[in-house]
């Protein structure tokens, strides 16, 4: 049984157990959640949240990139969401790597590099300033004035705000 399978019973087993409102596309909470791909990061839990409350985005990093801000200009601009929450995270594969050296691998294998930026860094507080401040100054994103970024420690649980 593949991974697919096992994650499709167990969506048979739930069946629509969900709590929430599923009635309109647009977040009643009005706010835009912004983190990692990570598996760790259990972002419903993490916040307490509900079906039908917050838009959640996702990539690796959680980085803001030219797609996270298509994303947030059509949740803004067309599905009312007003506040953007960004969750970066301790211990990141993101760190693990750096920008030149996963290009030259990925040319290496596809034959051509990306033109896209890896986002690599060392310094998970320097990624969410960097985050932030693409927000901030983006002209796509309408609502910029309640941007807030954290750190989120993996192992503790904790959120700690990056000012």
């Amino acid at each position: 049984m593949t991974s697919i399978d096992v994650l499709l019973e167990r969506n048979a087993e739930l069946g629509n157990a969900v709590p929430g409102d599923r009635s309109s596309p647009k977040p009643s909470m009005q706010v835009a959640i912004l983190t990692c791909m990570d598996s760790r990061i259990r972002v419903f839990e993490i916040f307490g949240l509900r079906q039908g409350e917050a838009h959640v985005l996702r990539n690796a990093g959680g980085v803001v990139t030219d797609d996270m801000i298509r994303s947030l200009a059509l949740s803004q601009r067309k599905l009312g969401t007003r506040e953007v929450l960004l969750v970066h995270h301790t211990n990141c594969g993101l760190e693990l790597v750096t920008e030149d050296e996963f290009k030259d691998e990925l040319e290496q294998d596809a034959g051509m590099r990306p033109t896209w930026s890896v986002e690599a860094f060392r310094e998970v507080k320097d990624s969410v300033r960097n985050s932030m401040n693409r927000l901030r100054h983006s002209p796509f994103v309408p609502y910029r004035d309640n941007v807030r970024g954290f750190v989120y420690n993996v192992h503790t649980g904790e959120l700690t705000e990056v000012v």
